[in-house]
């Protein structure tokens, strides 16, 4: 099986353009046959795509064993042991996080929570490939990248308490508030890439979202600008096989990553819990991205152990075995044993990693008390940049009917 994602995907950026010749295609001499002129528009792209992938590229195999790759392996030269364990420890504190906020949910603290665990190597092999420049506009479960990009706890459980519409600054983190309305951040991440173009940086916007996003008019719509204009933005699909309880296989009869081939927009797919396949996938399509190529579309295959959400039963549409399947897949059981594989002391790596992780925990379930309760009146403090005759009688008719509920005085 070919790994060639596109023609043009393994050039160096400094080519000043992508290649556009299929690798397996005759060079064209200059005395080419005119073309059918009621055929396509005969401006070729900057790339012609070679298929996506049916089988998702894999670094470390299950048992924890490093398999060379040619695509891939130039993208990891400077990740030695030091990093390998860094990244362990991030999936491990995100474990423990996503692990806390569950517990504070069902203990009442929070309204809901959307659980990530088993999805750690997508989100931290994604996250910490890319610098803190670019901008990530997510769905609500991408909670490790926030990690990655400094959000606090307060910051990052205030919007599932119910305290908040927005958790933090999205400018001071280089990463956008959650967005629940499924898919609607993909606009959103090529609007910001389409201005970051336009001011001649060489920043990349990335769109974080699930599998089911992929059947919305919201996702197709961004691809489409996306390839029409050249747009700087990395498409980051986590298929972790289920949009709440519908199989990925009643959406798609084909990987999703062969979808995007019809608006124009080459793919990458890969093991989406092997850390090390989805850290240089994205520093691939990061490169590819910022040499004037246009987007990409990166499949990580992945699943969810979890709920959809804690108001979710998994068990209704799910078996165990197919769980168990999975399970074995753990993306830090596989990165501890490839660390093992390389002589480093895994037990003592395991046990930092939990000290780690528990500290996180204890800092996440100590914030919830300290996440103020606004007013209701602050409700129209951010609405509009200055404030209309409509929002004031707004706010003056919230006053009044508070005023209007409060306890009589007693007369003396």
């Amino acid at each position: 099986m070919s790994t060639t994602m596109s023609a043009g995907s393994t050039r160096s950026p400094r080519d000043e353009r992508p290649s556009t010749q299929h690798p397996a295609a005759p060079a064209r001499g200059p005395a080419e046959p005119d073309r059918d002129p009621t055929g396509p528009d005969p401006a070729e792209p900057d790339h012609v795509l070679a298929g996506a992938l049916d089988q998702p590229l894999r670094l470390l195999a299950e048992d924890g064993t490093r398999r060379p790759d040619a695509q891939l392996d130039p993208y990891l030269r400077d990740v030695d042991q030091e990093k390998l364990v860094a990244l362990l420890h991030d999936m491990t504190v995100i474990r423990a996080l996503d692990d806390e906020a569950v517990a504070l949910q069902r203990q009442g603290e929070l309204g809901l929570w959307p659980p990530l665990r088993g999805q750690e190597a997508a989100q931290i092999g994604l996250a910490r490939a890319l610098p803190e420049t670019d901008f990530f506009f997510t769905s609500y479960r991408e909670n490790g990248i926030a990690w990655c990009r400094g959000v606090e706890p307060a910051e990052m459980l205030s919007v599932w308490r119910g305290t908040t519409l927005s958790g933090w600054d999205p400018f001071a983190r280089h990463m956008a508030t959650p967005q629940v309305i499924i898919g609607a951040q993909t606009h959103h991440a090529v609007g910001h890439a389409m201005a970051t173009s336009a001011r001649g940086e060489d920043g990349i916007s990335v769109a974080c979202f699930g599998d089911g996003a992929m059947s919305q008019g919201d996702v197709n719509e961004a691809m489409v600008f996306a390839a029409s204009f050249r747009v700087p933005v990395l498409f980051f699909c986590q298929n972790n096989h289920y949009a709440i309880s519908e199989p990925v296989a009643l959406q798609s009869t084909v990987p999703l990553s062969h979808r995007p081939a019809g608006f124009g927009i080459p793919s990458l797919r890969v093991d989406g819990n092997d850390v090390l396949a989805v850290h240089a996938a994205t520093r691939l399509a990061a490169e590819r991205i910022r040499s004037g190529a246009g987007p990409l579309f990166l499949e990580a295959v992945t699943y969810r152990i979890g709920p959809h959400t804690t108001s979710d039963d998994p068990t209704r549409y799910r078996d165990e075995d197919e769980l168990a399947a999975w399970r074995r897949r753990d993306p830090l059981l596989r990165l501890e044993r490839h660390l093992e594989q390389l002589g480093a002391p895994v037990e003592e790596l395991r046990a930092e990693a939990a000290r780690r992780g528990q500290q996180a925990a204890d800092a996440l379930h100590a914030a919830v008390p300290q996440i103020p309760t606004p007013s209701p009146e602050s409700l129209f403090d951010h609405v509009l940049p200055t404030e209309t005759a409509q929002l004031a009688r707004q706010r003056e008719q919230l006053a009044a009917l508070e005023a209007s509920l409060a306890p009589a005085e007693r007369a003396s």
